[in-house]
């Protein structure tokens, strides 16, 4: 706790360390002074209004030196140690963040337009960034200490967070946190980044609308869950949806949705609820699509024969690099559930359930894109034939260290066009025509 010798060298611009200090003895003197039974009766910005002026009082008694600009900074930060999540609220407000970074409490990174670079945000020490992570995580039913080190948990506004914590984390407690904001990307949003075209955004409307089943492929951070929350946009409305996430982030605009979550193990190892456990749950529950949206294990055949067996226009994502990847990855997840099939007998079971496959990358220097719409065909002996309907070719770097280049149509009319007709999408005549788009 700061003394108020140090409180009062502040005025006039004060060192970092001060403000820290200043900042720690007026939360101090604010836990002291609240009245807890009386603010049970408070709730939401009534609450924080009052607290306000416990600490407006506060700055203006410890430190009547502080200019306004570090006054205000002050009562916020207070403020947010009290309700948020203290310095982690700067983060998460700060506009452009994509990824916020925390390695340990004197080391933060964020990702902005693609590149990452250090944050001058700190934690006070291990305890402090302890302190915030059990706050988020306990708040969303979740724990993290020393037996259960690792954690997925999501914050209010729909944003993703990963902790690691010692003993497995070296250099103190590790958060990485993937921002969704108050208002996701729109289709009309990612037209404008260039992450794909209009017709490409035709043929993936109308395979929505006739219901393909269709796995969205692409690595850590190239837009796997946006493109996913996009696609679902098309779902019509009087269908009913069940999700099924390990955090819950999808952000579907239907009325008709059911959310699941999975569910770690308590202190002593029992009452694990795991997305095989919800996918088998889900299909008693009269679904007329299922969306997963992560395949990581066994759920993975599952949702395969959800796919086979009348769950039309489902949806999940897998990590992959092309297409290609996505096949193999999908076979070995399914044995992880130690079921003893033959590869030739997944492989079956992927190409009548699976229709399309969507890759999303991130490329060199940020760019998002849908680099592959991909028709899955049939089985040739032990093959798995597929065909490239869209494609995104890359031509080079330019001088900002971006990657650059041009999406295409391949020319080849996708085999599945007989069922969007009949489900009443027409699409037009040269859409899959081969040439440059865009």
């Amino acid at each position: 706790m700061a003394s108020l010798g140090n409180a009062s060298r502040l005025g006039g611009g004060q060192s970092a360390d001060d403000f820290e200090k200043l900042k720690t003895h007026i939360h101090g003197k604010l836990v002291d002074k609240l009245d807890l039974s009386r603010l049970g009766e408070l709730e939401g910005d009534t609450l924080r209004r009052e607290i306000r002026l416990v600490v407006e009082h506060l700055c203006d008694t410890e430190n009547p030196l502080l200019n306004r600009s570090e006054r205000e900074r002050l009562i916020e930060e207070v403020l947010d140690e009290t309700f948020g999540f203290g310095p982690l609220e700067i983060l998460m407000k700060e506009e452009g963040v994509a990824d916020i970074m925390i390695n340990g409490p004197k080391n933060v990174f964020v990702e902005k337009g693609g590149r990452v670079q250090r944050s001058p945000v700190t934690f006070r020490d291990n305890d402090h960034l302890l302190q915030i992570l059990d706050r988020i995580v306990s708040r969303v039913g979740r724990r993290i200490d020393e037996t259960s080190p690792m954690c997925d948990a999501r914050l209010p506004d729909g944003s993703r967070l990963n902790a690691i914590i010692p003993p497995l984390a070296l250099d103190g407690p590790s958060l990485t946190i993937r921002k969704f904001g108050s208002n996701p990307l729109t289709l009309e949003g990612l037209l404008n980044f260039g992450a794909f075209t209009p017709e490409m955004v035709m043929f993936m409307e109308g395979a929505m609308k006739a219901r393909l089943n269709i796995i969205i492929s692409g690595g850590t951070g190239s837009g796997k869950t946006t493109l996913l929350n996009t696609l679902s946009s098309f779902i019509q409305h009087d269908q009913r949806i069940v999700t099924i996430e390990d955090a819950a982030e999808l952000q579907l605009q239907q009325e008709h949705v059911l959310r699941l979550e999975t569910r770690p193990a308590n202190i002593e190892g029992k009452g694990r609820i795991g997305a095989t456990d919800l996918v088998k749950n889900a299909l008693r529950m009269r679904p007329d699509r299922i969306i997963i949206g992560e395949c990581r294990g066994p759920e993975t055949l599952d949702m395969l024969q959800a796919m086979n067996t009348g769950h039309d226009g489902s949806l999940t994502t897998v990590h992959a690099n092309n297409p290609r990847d996505a096949v193999s990855r999908i076979e070995t997840m399914v044995t992880m559930g130690g079921v003893e099939l033959p590869l030739k007998a997944i492989r079956q079971q992927f190409c009548s359930a699976v229709d399309v496959i969507i890759q999303a990358n991130r490329l060199q220097g940020g760019p998002r894109k849908v680099t592959h719409i991909t028709e899955v065909l049939n089985m040739e002996q032990e093959t798995v034939i597929m065909q490239d309907i869209f494609l995104y070719v890359q031509e080079g770097i330019d001088e900002n260290g971006r990657a650059f280049g041009h999406f295409q149509s391949t020319g080849v009319r996708p085999s599945c066009m007989g069922r969007l007709e009949s489900a009443g999408v027409r699409l037009p005549a040269n859409l899959f025509s081969a040439r440059r788009l865009g």
